[in-house]
Protein backbone atom coordinates (compact mmCIF):
# COMPACT_ATOMS: atom_id res chain seq x y z
CA UNK A 1 0.00 0.00 0.00
CA UNK A 2 1.16 3.87 -0.17
CA UNK A 3 3.38 5.21 2.36
CA UNK A 4 2.27 8.93 3.75
CA UNK A 5 5.28 10.14 5.32
CA UNK A 6 6.58 13.77 5.79
CA UNK A 7 9.82 14.40 6.54
CA UNK A 8 10.79 18.09 7.75
CA UNK A 9 12.48 19.32 4.38
CA UNK A 10 16.45 19.40 4.37
CA UNK A 11 16.71 17.17 7.92
CA UNK A 12 18.72 14.01 7.94
CA UNK A 13 15.42 12.13 7.38
CA UNK A 14 14.56 13.63 4.46
CA UNK A 15 17.78 13.37 2.59
CA UNK A 16 17.91 9.46 4.09
CA UNK A 17 14.65 8.86 2.29
CA UNK A 18 15.40 10.76 -0.95
CA UNK A 19 19.02 9.16 -1.02
CA UNK A 20 17.00 5.36 -0.73
CA UNK A 21 14.82 6.69 -3.45
CA UNK A 22 16.98 7.51 -6.11
CA UNK A 23 19.80 4.82 -4.87
CA UNK A 24 16.86 2.01 -5.00
CA UNK A 25 15.59 3.68 -8.60
CA UNK A 26 18.99 3.56 -10.18
CA UNK A 27 19.43 0.12 -9.19
CA UNK A 28 16.30 -1.43 -10.61
CA UNK A 29 16.95 0.32 -13.50
CA UNK A 30 20.43 -1.60 -14.09
CA UNK A 31 18.20 -4.79 -13.20
CA UNK A 32 15.63 -3.45 -15.96
CA UNK A 33 17.91 -2.32 -18.91
CA UNK A 34 20.96 -4.52 -18.45
CA UNK A 35 19.62 -8.18 -17.28
CA UNK A 36 15.84 -8.44 -18.13
CA UNK A 37 14.68 -6.19 -20.87
CA UNK A 38 17.52 -7.88 -23.01
CA UNK A 39 16.04 -10.90 -23.11
CA UNK A 40 12.10 -9.87 -23.32
CA UNK A 41 11.56 -11.07 -19.86
CA UNK A 42 8.13 -9.21 -18.69
CA UNK A 43 8.19 -9.33 -14.46
CA UNK A 44 5.27 -7.95 -14.39
CA UNK A 45 4.47 -3.89 -13.21
CA UNK A 46 4.36 -1.13 -15.77
CA UNK A 47 7.94 -1.69 -16.84
CA UNK A 48 6.72 -5.20 -17.48
CA UNK A 49 4.47 -3.77 -19.84
CA UNK A 50 7.29 -1.26 -20.98
CA UNK A 51 8.96 -4.01 -22.06
CA UNK A 52 6.94 -5.96 -24.19
CA UNK A 53 6.44 -2.78 -25.87
CA UNK A 54 9.79 -1.70 -26.66
CA UNK A 55 10.33 -4.92 -28.14
CA UNK A 56 7.21 -4.91 -30.34
CA UNK A 57 7.23 -1.13 -31.39
CA UNK A 58 10.72 0.02 -30.34
CA UNK A 59 9.35 2.60 -28.04
CA UNK A 60 11.89 3.45 -25.49
CA UNK A 61 11.20 1.42 -21.76
CA UNK A 62 11.87 4.96 -19.53
CA UNK A 63 9.24 7.02 -21.40
CA UNK A 64 6.94 4.50 -21.69
CA UNK A 65 6.93 3.34 -18.01
CA UNK A 66 6.64 7.25 -17.04
CA UNK A 67 3.81 7.51 -19.54
CA UNK A 68 1.61 4.60 -17.59
CA UNK A 69 3.02 5.57 -14.54
CA UNK A 70 2.06 9.00 -14.31
CA UNK A 71 -1.74 8.69 -15.48
CA UNK A 72 -1.92 5.76 -13.20
CA UNK A 73 -0.50 7.88 -10.29
CA UNK A 74 -3.14 10.41 -11.05
CA UNK A 75 -6.35 8.31 -11.28
CA UNK A 76 -5.45 6.63 -8.21
CA UNK A 77 -5.66 10.42 -6.52
CA UNK A 78 -8.95 11.06 -8.06
CA UNK A 79 -10.45 7.56 -7.18
CA UNK A 80 -8.14 6.60 -3.60
CA UNK A 81 -7.41 9.98 -2.50
CA UNK A 82 -4.23 11.61 -1.95
CA UNK A 83 -2.57 8.01 -0.88
CA UNK A 84 0.73 8.00 -2.74
CA UNK A 85 2.39 11.49 -2.11
CA UNK A 86 5.26 13.27 -3.65
CA UNK A 87 7.95 10.41 -2.99
CA UNK A 88 6.15 8.07 -5.08
CA UNK A 89 5.76 10.99 -7.67
CA UNK A 90 10.05 11.34 -7.40
CA UNK A 91 10.25 7.83 -7.77
CA UNK A 92 7.88 7.23 -10.65
CA UNK A 93 9.91 10.57 -12.45
CA UNK A 94 13.75 8.95 -11.28
CA UNK A 95 13.23 5.22 -12.46
CA UNK A 96 12.29 6.67 -15.81
CA UNK A 97 14.89 9.35 -15.35
CA UNK A 98 17.69 6.69 -14.91
CA UNK A 99 16.27 3.88 -17.53
CA UNK A 100 16.37 6.51 -20.19
CA UNK A 101 19.87 7.52 -19.13
CA UNK A 102 20.96 4.06 -19.08
CA UNK A 103 19.07 3.32 -22.80
CA UNK A 104 21.07 6.61 -24.11
CA UNK A 105 24.37 5.18 -22.47
CA UNK A 106 24.73 1.28 -22.41
CA UNK A 107 22.15 0.60 -25.20
CA UNK A 108 20.09 -2.50 -25.14
CA UNK A 109 22.92 -5.24 -24.90
CA UNK A 110 22.87 -7.25 -22.14
CA UNK A 111 25.89 -7.79 -19.50
CA UNK A 112 25.76 -11.06 -19.74
CA UNK A 113 25.48 -12.54 -23.43
CA UNK A 114 23.59 -15.66 -23.93
CA UNK A 115 22.89 -16.92 -20.47
CA UNK A 116 19.19 -16.08 -20.05
CA UNK A 117 18.76 -18.24 -16.46
CA UNK A 118 22.30 -16.55 -15.17
CA UNK A 119 20.33 -13.33 -16.05
CA UNK A 120 16.84 -13.43 -15.01
CA UNK A 121 18.44 -14.08 -11.37
CA UNK A 122 20.54 -11.91 -10.95
CA UNK A 123 17.77 -9.31 -13.21
CA UNK A 124 15.77 -10.56 -9.72
CA UNK A 125 18.04 -9.73 -7.30
CA UNK A 126 19.22 -6.69 -8.20
CA UNK A 127 15.46 -5.36 -9.02
CA UNK A 128 14.76 -6.81 -4.90
CA UNK A 129 17.79 -4.23 -3.61
CA UNK A 130 16.53 -1.59 -5.20
CA UNK A 131 13.05 -2.08 -4.22
CA UNK A 132 13.48 -2.92 -0.74
CA UNK A 133 15.92 0.69 -0.54
CA UNK A 134 12.35 2.28 -1.84
CA UNK A 135 10.52 0.51 0.30
CA UNK A 136 12.48 1.41 3.37
CA UNK A 137 12.36 5.11 2.34
CA UNK A 138 8.61 4.74 2.80
CA UNK A 139 8.01 5.39 -0.86
CA UNK A 140 5.77 2.87 -2.70
CA UNK A 141 6.77 1.87 -6.32
CA UNK A 142 2.95 2.71 -7.31
CA UNK A 143 2.75 1.29 -11.35
CA UNK A 144 0.75 -1.95 -10.87
CA UNK A 145 0.12 -2.07 -7.57
CA UNK A 146 -2.36 1.47 -8.38
CA UNK A 147 -4.67 -1.03 -10.45
CA UNK A 148 -5.01 -3.68 -7.78
CA UNK A 149 -5.62 -0.80 -5.30
CA UNK A 150 -8.62 0.69 -7.51
CA UNK A 151 -9.43 -3.18 -8.18
CA UNK A 152 -9.98 -3.42 -4.44
CA UNK A 153 -12.16 -0.53 -3.97
CA UNK A 154 -14.44 -2.03 -6.53
CA UNK A 155 -14.24 -5.74 -6.00
CA UNK A 156 -13.44 -6.32 -2.31
CA UNK A 157 -10.61 -8.77 -4.02
CA UNK A 158 -7.74 -8.65 -1.31
CA UNK A 159 -4.74 -6.63 -2.84
CA UNK A 160 -2.21 -8.74 -2.94
CA UNK A 161 -4.42 -11.51 -4.75
CA UNK A 162 -5.26 -8.53 -7.29
CA UNK A 163 -1.39 -7.79 -7.50
CA UNK A 164 -0.73 -11.56 -8.58
CA UNK A 165 -3.53 -11.63 -10.84
CA UNK A 166 -2.15 -8.48 -12.63
CA UNK A 167 1.02 -9.27 -13.20
CA UNK A 168 0.16 -12.67 -13.83
CA UNK A 169 -1.96 -11.32 -17.13
CA UNK A 170 1.28 -9.10 -17.90
CA UNK A 171 3.72 -12.23 -17.44
CA UNK A 172 1.32 -14.21 -19.93
CA UNK A 173 1.10 -11.04 -22.33
CA UNK A 174 4.81 -11.51 -22.59
CA UNK A 175 4.51 -15.28 -23.16
CA UNK A 176 1.72 -14.28 -26.28
CA UNK A 177 3.83 -11.40 -27.71
CA UNK A 178 6.73 -13.38 -28.30
CA UNK A 179 5.55 -16.78 -28.36
CA UNK A 180 8.55 -18.52 -26.24
CA UNK A 181 7.34 -20.28 -23.02
CA UNK A 182 10.60 -19.40 -21.88
CA UNK A 183 9.74 -15.77 -20.98
CA UNK A 184 7.10 -16.48 -18.14
CA UNK A 185 9.67 -19.20 -16.74
CA UNK A 186 12.53 -16.61 -16.15
CA UNK A 187 9.64 -13.87 -15.41
CA UNK A 188 8.25 -15.94 -12.03
CA UNK A 189 11.78 -16.74 -11.24
CA UNK A 190 12.46 -12.65 -11.64
CA UNK A 191 9.47 -12.34 -9.53
CA UNK A 192 10.01 -14.50 -7.07
CA UNK A 193 13.34 -13.31 -6.57
CA UNK A 194 12.40 -9.85 -6.02
CA UNK A 195 10.00 -10.51 -3.40
CA UNK A 196 12.47 -12.42 -1.17
CA UNK A 197 15.06 -10.09 -1.21
CA UNK A 198 12.54 -7.15 -0.57
CA UNK A 199 11.65 -9.40 2.15
CA UNK A 200 15.35 -9.80 3.42
CA UNK A 201 16.29 -5.96 2.93
CA UNK A 202 12.93 -4.97 5.65
CA UNK A 203 13.15 -7.48 7.71
CA UNK A 204 16.60 -8.26 7.83
CA UNK A 205 18.05 -12.32 7.51
CA UNK A 206 16.22 -13.11 11.21
CA UNK A 207 18.15 -15.38 13.29
CA UNK A 208 15.73 -14.85 15.92
CA UNK A 209 12.98 -17.66 17.75
CA UNK A 210 9.87 -16.94 19.03
CA UNK A 211 9.78 -19.56 21.81
CA UNK A 212 6.34 -20.45 24.08
CA UNK A 213 7.34 -22.74 27.03
CA UNK A 214 4.60 -24.69 29.37
CA UNK A 215 6.10 -26.43 32.50
CA UNK A 216 6.10 -26.98 35.67
CA UNK A 217 9.46 -25.83 36.07
CA UNK A 218 8.74 -22.17 35.56
CA UNK A 219 11.09 -20.91 37.91
CA UNK A 220 13.86 -22.26 36.99
CA UNK A 221 13.43 -21.71 32.97
CA UNK A 222 12.81 -18.10 34.26
CA UNK A 223 15.97 -17.94 35.82
CA UNK A 224 17.71 -19.36 33.29
CA UNK A 225 16.51 -17.02 30.46
CA UNK A 226 16.77 -13.87 32.48
CA UNK A 227 20.51 -14.85 33.88
CA UNK A 228 22.15 -17.25 31.52
CA UNK A 229 20.80 -15.91 28.91
CA UNK A 230 20.58 -12.31 29.71
CA UNK A 231 17.07 -12.02 27.66
CA UNK A 232 13.78 -11.11 29.15
CA UNK A 233 10.20 -12.49 28.63
CA UNK A 234 6.45 -12.49 29.83
CA UNK A 235 4.85 -14.63 31.85
CA UNK A 236 1.20 -15.97 30.64
CA UNK A 237 -1.43 -16.81 32.69
CA UNK A 238 -3.28 -19.66 30.91
CA UNK A 239 -5.56 -22.60 31.04
CA UNK A 240 -5.48 -26.44 30.21
CA UNK A 241 -8.04 -27.44 27.56
CA UNK A 242 -7.96 -31.04 28.55
CA UNK A 243 -7.24 -30.72 32.33
CA UNK A 244 -8.76 -27.04 33.35
CA UNK A 245 -5.55 -26.38 35.56
CA UNK A 246 -4.44 -23.02 36.05
CA UNK A 247 -0.67 -22.59 34.60
CA UNK A 248 2.00 -19.87 33.30
CA UNK A 249 3.32 -19.86 30.04
CA UNK A 250 6.89 -18.12 28.95
CA UNK A 251 6.94 -16.05 25.93
CA UNK A 252 10.48 -15.20 25.09
CA UNK A 253 12.48 -14.52 22.03
CA UNK A 254 15.97 -15.72 21.43
CA UNK A 255 18.69 -16.32 18.47
CA UNK A 256 19.00 -19.30 16.98
CA UNK A 257 22.00 -20.29 19.51
CA UNK A 258 20.34 -19.74 22.24
CA UNK A 259 17.21 -21.80 21.49
CA UNK A 260 19.09 -25.05 21.36
CA UNK A 261 20.57 -24.11 24.77
CA UNK A 262 17.49 -23.23 26.28
CA UNK A 263 15.59 -26.53 24.61
CA UNK A 264 19.32 -28.27 25.66
CA UNK A 265 18.51 -26.90 29.30
CA UNK A 266 14.39 -27.75 29.87
CA UNK A 267 15.16 -31.26 28.18
CA UNK A 268 17.05 -31.55 31.67
CA UNK A 269 15.12 -30.30 34.08
CA UNK A 270 11.53 -31.07 32.36
CA UNK A 271 11.30 -34.02 29.99
CA UNK A 272 7.43 -33.24 29.97
CA UNK A 273 7.37 -30.03 29.04
CA UNK A 274 5.73 -28.60 26.13
CA UNK A 275 7.97 -26.59 24.02
CA UNK A 276 6.81 -24.14 20.59
CA UNK A 277 9.42 -22.69 18.56
CA UNK A 278 8.61 -20.44 15.59
CA UNK A 279 10.81 -17.98 13.53
CA UNK A 280 10.43 -14.30 14.21
CA UNK A 281 10.66 -12.65 11.12
CA UNK A 282 10.90 -9.25 12.41
CA UNK A 283 11.84 -8.25 16.18
CA UNK A 284 11.80 -4.74 17.74
CA UNK A 285 12.76 -3.77 20.75
CA UNK A 286 15.51 -3.77 23.15
CA UNK A 287 18.14 -6.00 22.49
CA UNK A 288 16.62 -6.75 18.78
CA UNK A 289 16.54 -4.02 16.06
CA UNK A 290 15.63 -0.33 16.94
CA UNK A 291 11.90 0.71 15.70
CA UNK A 292 13.72 3.62 14.14
CA UNK A 293 14.71 1.12 11.54
CA UNK A 294 11.40 -0.68 10.86
CA UNK A 295 9.52 -0.16 7.96
CA UNK A 296 6.34 0.91 8.54
CA UNK A 297 3.20 0.47 5.89
CA UNK A 298 -0.55 1.93 6.31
Amino acid sequence: MAYVTKEKLFSKEWFKAYSYILLGTFIMAVGFVMFISPYKFAPGGVYGISIILHHLFNFPIGITGLSIDIPLILIGMKILGAKFGIKTIVGSLSLSGWISLLEFTWGYEPLLKDDPLVSAIFGGIILGIGLGLIFKSKATSGGTDIIAMILNKYTRIPVGQLLIIVDSIIVLAGFIAFEDWRIPFYSWIIIYLTGRVVDMLIEGVSYEKACLIISDKTEEIKNKILLDLDRSGNLIPIKGLYSGNDKQMIMTVVNRREVEMLKSYIRQIDPQAFMTVVNASEVIGQGFKNIDDAVITN
